[in-house]
């Protein structure tokens, strides 16, 4: 009678973590499989290539933490089986992670930080960015560090639980604004005819823009000048160029139809 019980003790001990160990990788591959046709049917639904990475990054980030957590349980759970006492090893991890979790403050924030701004797209690399008057392109983005570098190549590295004050600028298409001074003696409505042909003849030749050039007319009347406004949609941050090449091609259209534009002049009158 001992003889079977203890047989049937040790086929328990031998059948039981294969079967801990075989619903595992059931549970494991179920959840890996759902969360790739999420990841999939997500993919489909984007066309840039950078979302795509940050999916991918988010999926295999997903999987690795199911996966520690799928094998410290079955690990207690086999522990337990041949009789370790596996709440004093719960209890032991327990004060041990508060004591790593009190020295590694700042690292677990940069950490969660990092996690919430990949899954929630806040920025991603190549994005132009400002945070705390800082304004550059983020050039590198991980889990605890986030890199920006300006236009005159300084970088500028944040630890990402102090990205919370951030400024976007490549989330939506940026707007070309540029304020065209014309003449007093000049007839306004000859110079916005002269716009509105320059808006037709620009139409689809412009790089980085997404929209045509609209003339808004007048919007000032300043002491020396009378200011028409003009606009021009354009890519994420592509403005600043666009308004250069309108000025440029303004001032062309100008000169080829007689429009002056007014500059500082000083009249000296000899009184007599």
């Amino acid at each position: 009678m001992i003889e079977i019980m203890n047989y049937k003790i040790n086929l328990y001990l031998i059948i039981s973590p294969i079967i801990y160990i075989l619903v595992a990788v059931i549970i494991y591959n179920i959840i890996k499989g759902i969360l790739k046709k999420i990841s999939s049917k997500s993919q489909k639904r984007i066309t840039r290539v950078n979302q795509k990475q940050r999916i991918d990054t988010i999926f295999s980030l997903v999987i690795s933490i199911i996966k520690y957590i799928i094998v410290t349980i079955v690990v207690l759970a086999i522990l337990g089986t041949y009789g370790v006492n596996v709440t004093s090893i719960l209890a032991g991890l327990g004060i041990t992670t508060a004591i790593i979790g009190l020295a590694f403050q700042d690292l677990a924030k940069d950490f969660i930080a990092g996690f919430s701004i990949i899954t929630e797209a806040q920025y991603e690399v190549g994005d132009t960015i400002e945070v705390d008057g800082f304004m550059g392109e983020v050039v590198y983005l991980g889990l605890k560090t986030t890199r920006i570098r300006n236009f005159k190549g300084a970088t500028k590295i944040i630890a990402n639980h102090h990205m919370d004050k951030i400024i976007n600028y490549s989330l939506h298409n940026s707007l070309a604004v540029v304020d065209v001074a014309v003449a007093y003696e000049e007839d306004a409505e000859k110079a916005i005819k002269v716009l509105e042909e320059l808006s037709k003849e620009l139409e689809g030749n412009v790089p980085n823009t997404t929209g045509p050039l609209n003339v808004l007319g007048i919007v000032e009347l300043d002491d020396s000048s009378v200011n028409i406004r003009v606009t021009m949609e354009t890519s994420s941050m592509k403005h600043y160029e666009v308004e250069r090449r309108l000025r440029k091609e303004i001032k062309r259209a100008f000169d080829k139809n007689g429009i002056k534009i007014p500059y500082p002049q000083i009249e000296v009158h000899n009184g007599k």
